[in-house]
């Protein structure tokens, strides 16, 4: 239930806060006094766009803010699809900031208009004369047969079935669908899979073939170099080798003369033994060095065939093609090993569906059972509220499965005798609607626990002994159900638990709505004032206290 409502800076309203009874609440004032805006204020709590023109102060946000009770709701599953935190104390606040920016909250966790519109839903319903919509649909019809028939846990057995079912329906398709795709690409993929098998990717080093490749093409001028090198190095006269030998010769008879030469001795025999393992290294080379024709055209073939695949296949790297060569082989594999995929996937679906229409079937069935009583219950309250000649007439078709069930619901009205039943925006007037909605709601109320309902002069046109009967018929859905109802019947603002009167406050150079919180002694002359106008008579003000005693 709403245990507070908060409104600031909202087009008449500067700042506005009631704490709503459990039960009954009655809301009255003159026209344009502020009741429709309050309703348009929670209706941005319900997810309704915003606009800055709504805004008292334009330098200021407007804030929505309201407070509710929902551990009674059942509501778990709703948070949980809003990736949302449940707590049975309930916060949402809505935000509109000069700028035009809007923001909602649900427990100070932030949340797009859907989402708000998702959980608001379930916590209040606001329903007016004029307000056909809701009751036309086919999700709100199965809602009023579910919840009559406490249809409940049959509800969520079948949605959990039927996204069971979606889901592998989905998965199915898909596998359908890449499996075609899969076998009109099978006869490329193989022939691009054994293009790629015929080089040993896995065997090659592409670097390595390239620096093999430079050197043989190289090889008589390498060959000519280390020549050229061992000459510089071992030649009789002028080699190196001949030159580091004779050195040692005089740096020993040095050494011999002056021991603190003996360091520059050992370095420079170290040089000698280096420089001797120099030249047999570069004789080796020199040696091996040749020019292999056979073995170029060898290694030009293969790296030939890589820089063909890598252009190909826009690759830069072995790595890349093995890679590429991968999701082939994983591709053509996977295309032999479909039909068992697809087997067993068209095997699984079945099994859900036949699941889903086993479930379905009893949600229909349960359905079905209650028509009629829905159908009588709400007959005989039309005839209660002055409609004598009245009927509804619920019709339900079976249809392929859908997230609500396998049934298509119809709800048919007629108000006169002899007229065959139709479809409400075609035979009912608004005020016959708006009965028709109360009785509904007035059955549905002892069978399970609505949100904050929000009745917006829905007893409008009525009069005398018909509005007795609906004040006392809220009245008697407020012991179960929070009601807040805007009036202007005394019948109706008689029968309240907690009356609010909602004015404009002309003492300032703006018009402001305000509201409060009336005591009997008000709430007395209020009433006789919607019997006798501003200035009641002491017959008005006896009737408000009779009407007052009635209740």
């Amino acid at each position: 239930m709403l245990s507070r409502l908060f409104i600031k800076n909202y087009a008449l309203i500067k700042e506005l806060e009631i704490t709503p009874s459990s039960k009954l609440n009655i809301i009255t004032g003159e026209t344009g006094a502020g009741k429709s805006i309050m309703l348009g204020a929670i209706g941005l709590l319900l997810g309704n766009r915003a606009d800055v023109r709504v805004l008292f102060d334009e330098e200021e946000k407007c804030v929505i803010e309201a407070d509710f009770q929902i551990g009674a709701y059942k509501l778990q599953s709703v948070f949980k699809e809003a990736d949302l935190d449940f707590a049975e104390e309930c916060n949402i606040r809505r935000e509109i900031s000069p700028n035009g920016k809007s923001r909602a909250f649900v427990n100070d966790t932030p949340v797009n208009l859907e989402v708000l519109e998702l959980v608001t839903s379930k916590l209040m319903d606001i329903h007016s004369q004029h307000d056909t919509l809701q009751l036309g649909t086919n999700e709100f019809q199965l809602e009023i047969i579910d919840n009559y028939a406490q249809n409940q846990n049959y509800r969520e057995t079948y949605y959990q079935a039927y996204q069971a079912y979606v889901k592998a329906e989905n998965a199915y398709k898909k596998l359908l669908s890449e499996a075609e795709q899969a076998r009109k690409e099978q006869d490329y993929n193989t022939f691009l899979l054994e293009e790629l098998n015929k080089v040993k990717l896995d065997d090659l080093n592409q670097s390595e073939l390239e620096q093999e490749l430079e050197v043989l093409e190289n090889a008589e001028t390498i060959k000519s170099k280390l020549n050229l090198i061992l000459s510089y190095l071992t030649h009789e006269e002028q080699g190196a080798e001949n030159a580091m030998r004779s050195a040692l010769v005089e740096f020993k008879q040095v050494e011999s003369y002056a021991h603190h030469f003996q360091t520059l001795l050992e370095r420079t025999n170290s040089l000698f033994i280096e420089l001797k393992d120099i030249i047999a290294e570069v004789q080796r080379e020199e040696e091996k060095t040749f020019l292999d024709e056979e073995r170029i055209v060898q290694i030009k073939e293969n790296l030939n065939l890589i820089y063909s695949l890598q252009k190909k296949h826009y690759k830069n790297s072995v790595e890349e093609l093995i890679v590429l060569r991968n999701e082939l082989e994983e591709k053509v594999n996977r295309v032999l090993n479909l039909d068992g995929e697809i087997a067993n996937l068209k095997n699984q679906r079945e099994q859900a569906y036949q699941t889903l229409i086993e479930i379905a079937e009893i949600l229909s069935s349960s359905r079905k059972e209650v028509t009629q009583k829905i159908e009588k219950e709400v007959d005989t309250l039309l005839i209660d509220l002055g409609m004598p000649n009245a009927h509804v007439s619920i019709q339900i078709s079976d249809i392929a499965p859908q997230a609500s069930g396998a049934n298509l619901v119809a709800f048919l009205f007629s108000a006169n005798k002899g007229v065959k039943p139709d479809t409400l925006k075609n035979v009912a007037s608004g005020g016959e609607f708006s009965r028709l909605m109360l009785c509904i709601k007035y059955i549905l109320a002892g069978k399970t626990a609505l949100p904050t309902i929000i009745f917006d002069e829905i007893d409008t046109g009525i009069s005398g002994e018909i509005a007795i009967k609906v004040s006392k018929m809220m009245k008697e859905m407020s012991k179960r159900h929070q009601l807040v109802v805007i009036s202007h019947l005394p019948q109706t603002a008689a029968n309240g638990d907690c009356h609010y009167f909602v004015y404009k406050d002309n003492s300032s150079e703006r018009a402001i709505s305000k509201i409060k919180r009336l005591n009997e002694q008000e709430r007395l002359v209020e009433i006789a004032q919607m019997i006798g106008g501003a200035n009641p008579s002491p017959t008005a003000m006896n009737s408000a206290k009779e009407l007052l005693a009635m209740y």
